[in-house]
């Protein structure tokens, strides 16, 4: 990129280049000006400038920013169903099966390995590195909404949401049998299992994890449509919450379900839905959906046949 002039403003206490630099560019993060200070791509009145030096009101700085890193992974083309998109973020709604980020064990069809292929040219880098800023993750049988970012400052402020629980997330979720209530708040902490190291488990101990849900149907005695409001993020919240009620998902082997009625489920019947929350550069209230997939709607249609709505 061209190099950037900035005069720093008469007044201005004494103060680190890359502090002043962040605060005057929010759309780069610190540790990006941290990085051109490092190559040396800033200078502080003609002169380059080391990392631990400060400037003062009157001086004129002039940097450039470090090219992002490629991606030591490879692009994919593979067809991605984008709710919202511009140049600070993308909203996808993830098929079943997809996994979100490359591990043990996965191949090359991970979501951030598709992002990489539609993003091209689009990254200008998160953490230094062309790489898509994954803000929060859904499991891989999961279907639904999640969050990428493109650059550093869009994925700060995405997180901050997370984080400070400032967002409204909504799941619709097909459980076992029917509640007792119409509605109901499980407020119980969620910790790794301490033998079945893959799964989690409520009790003492575990982090605070906040699940709202609502029934929205019912399909005679067998199972219920509910629709679940997440104000944490724990790793398998719902369905453990749910198994904690006596209600798991249909489809959850890993937390209680097991096949009965002759019900054919191809997966866990869970879906994130809903999503509200603030353009990270903009601040708009985004009021995002993402329309239930055929094989969730083929089980409420076998539900439906089974047995009479209640």
């Amino acid at each position: 990129m061209l190099p950037t002039t900035y005069l720093v403003p008469a007044g201005q206490r004494r103060e680190r280049t890359d502090k002043v630099l962040a605060a005057a560019f929010p759309l780069h993060s610190r540790v990006a000006f941290q990085r051109a200070l490092e190559a040396g791509l800033v200078k502080v009145d003609g002169r380059v400038v080391a990392q631990s030096d400060a400037v003062q009101g009157g001086q004129t700085i002039e940097f450039s920013l470090p090219a992002a890193k490629p991606a030591e992974l490879r692009a994919v083309a593979i067809p991605l169903d984008v709710i919202f998109e511009d140049q600070h973020l993308i909203v996808l709604n993830k098929p079943a099966g997809m996994v979100v980020h490359p591990g043990v064990g996965t191949g090359e069809d991970t979501l951030v390995h598709a992002l990489l292929a539609h993003c091209a040219g689009g990254l200008s880098g998160v953490g230094g590195v062309e790489r898509p800023g994954i803000v929060h993750r859904i499991d891989k049988e999961t279907t639904g909404l999640i969050v990428v970012a493109k650059h550093d400052a869009a994925h700060r402020a995405l997180a901050d949401q997370f984080a400070q629980r400032s967002l409204r997330k909504e799941y619709v979720a097909l459980v076992a049998g029917v509640p007792a209530a119409l509605s109901g708040r499980i407020d119980r902490g969620i910790a790794r299992h301490p033998v079945h190291r893959h799964r989690m488990t409520t009790g003492e101990g575990g982090r605070p994890a906040l699940t709202d849900w609502t029934v929205v149907e019912k399909f005679g005695t067998a199972a219920t449509l509910l629709r679940c409001r997440i104000h944490t993020g724990r790793t398998h919240q719902i369905r453990v919450h749910l198994k904690s009620i006596g209600h798991p998902i249909l489809g959850d082997a890993v937390y209680g379900w097991k096949p009965a009625g002759g019900l054919s489920v191809p997966r866990v019947m869970l879906h994130a839905e809903h999503l509200v929350f603030s353009h990270p550069i903009s601040a708009q209230v985004l009021d995002l959906r993402a329309p239930l997939p055929e094989d969730f709607l083929a089980v409420r249609q076998q539900l439906g046949g089974l047995s009479p709505r209640g």
